[in-house]
């Protein structure tokens, strides 16, 4: 069992602890009616009129500070889902059906983002893509909202 002193020592101890805190509180109390009447004294801050740089005509709008930012454009031929058994077994000359139809535009897409549709070329034997349709933005949008 605890001692009777020591058990009145604690309570002694959480009385003293409470009677410091209280007096903290007052002390707060008092350096706040001091801050308030500091405030009351203080005149309101002015600010000159910022214009940010490189502004056109009024406006904020100046596209060249994306312009270097490097995006990833992906030309899709088509997808298909086929089980994890059936990849193991692909080899050398496997052919892999695709969803896409033969002569179907191919989707180009922007960080993920499918922004147009175009078809196959060959310049100076590398492949490219001439686009045939452009996604309008209201279209990107509503394609945004969806995901």
């Amino acid at each position: 069992m605890a001692d009777p002193n020591a058990q009145m020592s604690e309570e002694d101890r959480m009385a003293a602890e409470w009677a410091a805190a209280l007096e903290e509180t007052k002390d707060a109390g008092n350096v706040a009616s001091e801050v308030a009447t500091a405030a009351e004294s203080v005149a309101p801050a002015s600010f000159a009129n910022f214009t940010p740089t490189g502004a056109v005509n009024g406006t904020a709008n100046d596209i060249n500070m994306i312009l270097d930012i490097p995006v990833q454009l992906t030309v899709e031929l088509g997808r298909t889902r086929i089980p994890i058994k059936h990849i193991l077994q692909l080899a050398q000359g496997s052919v892999v059906e695709l969803d896409a139809m033969a002569g179907e535009p191919m989707d180009v897409l922007v960080n993920g983002y499918l922004i147009a549709q175009g078809e196959v070329v060959v310049v100076n034997d590398k492949f490219g893509i001439r686009l045939t349709d452009i996604v309008t933005p209201s279209e990107r949008m509503r394609r945004l909202s969806r995901t």
